[in-house]
């Protein structure tokens, strides 16, 4: 079981603190030094994911030199803002990747791995879409 600390700064800025004592600034947009909480989520969510896509294609053979993963997120016009949408487009980079092997990885990830995913799965209707980066061929020497 993981605990993590949210320590109060000031005015309305926070640091939280994870359970290996890793740290992130946190606070409210009108702040502006962190990092606002509803977007943390946002960013455990996609962070989660990228995890398990990384050690799935690496265990697939086909290791990655590039991904990254944009989140977006539809939440309701009142208090509390619930997320009732989150969409992730993943792109990925690297040699000898397939669409299936890609397709495969996000399909675990979401069905099987990813504990934040399945947890806000709960309120939010969670969609993917990836775009694989084409290989750059080494140049050709000039004679």
């Amino acid at each position: 079981m993981g605990t993590t600390t949210v320590k109060w700064i000031s005015g309305k800025q926070f640091i939280g603190i994870d359970s290996t004592q890793h740290s992130v600034v946190l606070s409210t947009p009108d702040e502006g030094v962190g990092i606002k909480p509803s977007d943390l989520l946002l960013i455990a969510v996609a962070s989660c994911t990228a995890v398990d896509i990384v050690e799935i294609l690496s265990k697939k053979r086909m290791p990655l030199d590039h991904l990254e993963i944009i989140c977006s997120g539809e939440q309701d016009q009142d208090p509390p803002w619930t997320f009732r949408k989150i969409h992730l487009r993943f792109i990925i980079g690297g040699q000898n990747l397939t669409e299936k092997a890609v397709a495969q990885a996000i399909q675990l990830t979401e069905e099987k791995y990813c504990s934040v995913a399945a947890t806000v799965r709960a309120t939010a209707e969670i969609t993917t879409e990836f775009e694989i980066l084409e290989e750059e061929l080494e140049p050709v020497a000039q004679l």
